[in-house]
Formats: C-alpha cells, sequence, structure tokens
C-alpha cells in the first residue's frame, strides 16, 4: 500500500487525497486549520471546500506536518505557489529521504520566475528525479463526484511518472505519464492568465468566437515560451496543454474565468479580490510568466496586457484595443519549425 502525505487541505489538495485513497494508498492529509481538520477526521467531510462529499476512511487530517509527513513515499503538495517556499523550508528536515515530491500547484515564483518543480528541487535539496508534477483539465468538485476525468504524472524519470500513475489511477481519474516537466507546468502556470482575459471578455459581454480567439493565441504563447525553455511541442496538444486550457477557460468552475468575468462585468480588483474565496493563480502569477517571457525574449501579448490590467492600473478597455490594434503576424511565428 501506497502511503502519502497531502500537505494542503484546499479542494484540489482534498480531492487529490481521495483520488489516492480511492487507488488503494494510505493518506495524511495536513491542514492549518484546526476546524478542518476535526470535521474530515469526524464526520468525514471538508465542508468549507467539498461540502457533502464524503471522505475515505483511510484519509486522516493532522494538523502536525511531522505526523503528515512519517514514513510515507509521497510528498504531495497543494499550498499556494507564492507560499512554497515559505511552507516547504519548514517542512525539509520532516521530509523521508527517499519520498518523491509531487507538486499540484500551477504558478510561477514570484521574483525568481521558477516553476514550481525547480522551487522543489532548490528548497528541497533533491534530484529532479525525485520530483513529480500531476496536471490536467481536473476541477475538485467533478473528480469529488466521480465524474470521468484525466490527467498527466510527469516527471523526467519515466519510471517515478510510471509509479505515481499506479499510485493514483481510480476508474474515474484516468493518468497518463510524461517526461516533459516543463511543458507540463508552463501549460498548467500559463492557462490561468489566459483564463483570466477569457474571463474578462466573457464579462463584458463578448461571445464564442472572442473566446476562440483567445484560447488558441493564448495556446500559441504558451507553445512559445515552452519552446524556449525546451519543452516539447507535443505537450501543448495534450491535457496539460490544450486540455487545461480549455476547461479553465470555459468552466464555471474556473477560479481564473470567474475572477476575470468579475472585473470584465465592472467590479474593480480589490472588489473581486475580496469576493475571491479561493486563490486564482493567474493573478500573481502574470507578472511572473511576463517576466520570464521578457527573459527569453518570447512575445506574448494577452499575459502582457493582463499582468497591465492586475498590477499597473491598466483600463480593460485599453487592454482589448492594445490586442486588436497589434501588428499583422503570420499566424505561426516565434517557434521553432
Amino acid at each position: 500500500m501506497n502511503r502519502a502525505a497531502v500537505m494542503g487541505s484546499g479542494s484540489f489538495g482534498t480531492v487529490f487525497a481521495k483520488v489516492l485513497c480511492d487507488a488503494g494508498g494510505e493518506v495524511r492529509l495536513w491542514g492549518r486549520r484546526p476546524e478542518i481538520v476535526k470535521a474530515i477526521n469526524e464526520g468525514r467531510e471538508n465542508a468549507d471546500y467539498l461540502p457533502g462529499v464524503e471522505l475515505p476512511e483511510t484519509m486522516r487530517a493532522t494538523l502536525d506536518p511531522a505526523e503528515a509527513l512519517q514514513g510515507v513515499d509521497y510528498v504531495v503538495l497543494a499550498v499556494p505557489s507564492q507560499t512554497l517556499r515559505e511552507n516547504l523550508s519548514a517542512w525539509k528536515p520532516l521530509l523521508p529521504e527517499s519520498a518523491v515530491l509531487v507538486s499540484l500547484m500551477k504558478g510561477i515564483e514570484l521574483g525568481t520566475c521558477r516553476r514550481m518543480s525547480e522551487v522543489i528541487q532548490e528548497v528541497a535539496d533533491v534530484p529532479q528525479e525525485r520530483v513529480a508534477v500531476i496536471s490536467g483539465p481536473n476541477f475538485a468538485r467533478e473528480i469529488a463526484a466521480r465524474q470521468p476525468a484525466a490527467s498527466v504524472a510527469a516527471c523526467t524519470d519515466a519510471e517515478t511518472a510510471r509509479r505515481l500513475q499506479a499510485a493514483c489511477m481510480t476508474p474515474y481519474f484516468r493518468v497518463y505519464t510524461n517526461t516533459d516537466v516543463i511543458g507540463c507546468e508552463l501549460g498548467g502556470a500559463v492557462k490561468n492568465v489566459i483564463a483570466l482575459c477569457v474571463g474578462i471578455a466573457a464579462g463584458l459581454g463578448f461571445g464564442d468566437s472572442t473566446r476562440a480567439m483567445l484560447i488558441t493565441r493564448g495556446l500559441a504563447e504558451i507553445a512559445r515560451l515552452g519552446t524556449a525553455l525546451g519543452a516539447d511541442q507535443h505537450t501543448f496538444a495534450g491535457l496539460a496543454g490544450l486540455g487545461d486550457l480549455v476547461a479553465t477557460c470555459s468552466s464555471p468552475l474556473s477560479r481564473n474565468r470567474t475572477f476575470g468575468e468579475n472585473l470584465g462585468r465592472g467590479m474593480t480588483l480589490e472588489q473581486v479580490t475580496a469576493v475571491t474565496r479561493q486563490t486564482a493563480e493567474g493573478v500573481k502569477s502574470s507578472e511572473a510568466v511576463l517576466e520570464l517571457a521578457r527573459k527569453h525574449s518570447v512575445e506574448m501579448p494577452i499575459t502582457e496586457v493582463v499582468a497591465a490590467v492586475m498590477h499597473h492600473g491598466m483600463p480593460i478597455s485599453e487592454a482589448g484595443y492594445l490586442l486588436m490594434s497589434r501588428s499583422p503576424k503570420p499566424e505561426r511565428y516565434g517557434v521553432d519549425e
């Protein structure tokens, strides 16, 4: 039986812990809020994030990271991306020597422009063969209801990816392997930024043609950046690329799309932030993604206007004008043939 610690009791951390249990594993779920830990252990429910979802007996919650991490095979990191470094630094002395560290996070670190797997390697001082990523078009509420879904287990070591695949494969959650960690992480991080723009467009009342344009051109941005960083272009046509992008840009369950939609409807950034319960990763990551793109001389116009709206006070009307008035381009540019 696989033993796992899931560090983070938000919606996707909780539901991935449930997936691991349903795949035959034993899971300790670490949370920072006593009321959530108590509710999971005594009532088998995380009412704050997944109300009405019964959690398995093989999942135990704890406030103690040492208890969660003791003797586990997998350490699944499910905290907001901008808090990873601080949290993992505190947990480093507790990490089992042979455990695989698995990232559920979809963001780019502010200041360093590092992907989450890079932060994990640096802070935990582990080789890349012990770091894996789960990414795909996965909404916690749907997976909790055992609706059919698929994801990617990515690791530079194919055998580690296969072991992780086996640890979280269930009849309703299908997992594929990939050794392109760069591509899978970029797809997961940048799609949040594109979804903010799609949400803004929807809030302004624009329809499916606009949405399709932004999704498609957003995918082109992801592919350009990925190519510059050494990713496999085929990854962006898969679950961690196009699949995640379409889901995040289209679903009302998407935090980032909803955040953008509220902006498009006329709410201020401060108002939207105040009513947004869970982290919309694209808001903070947009600046880090743009900085990463500029370091590698990659043109990302959608990301640029999203970052300007989120962090530099650009009016939404001006952002739309800038995107539509850009100089003519061939459809495929800035990507090696």
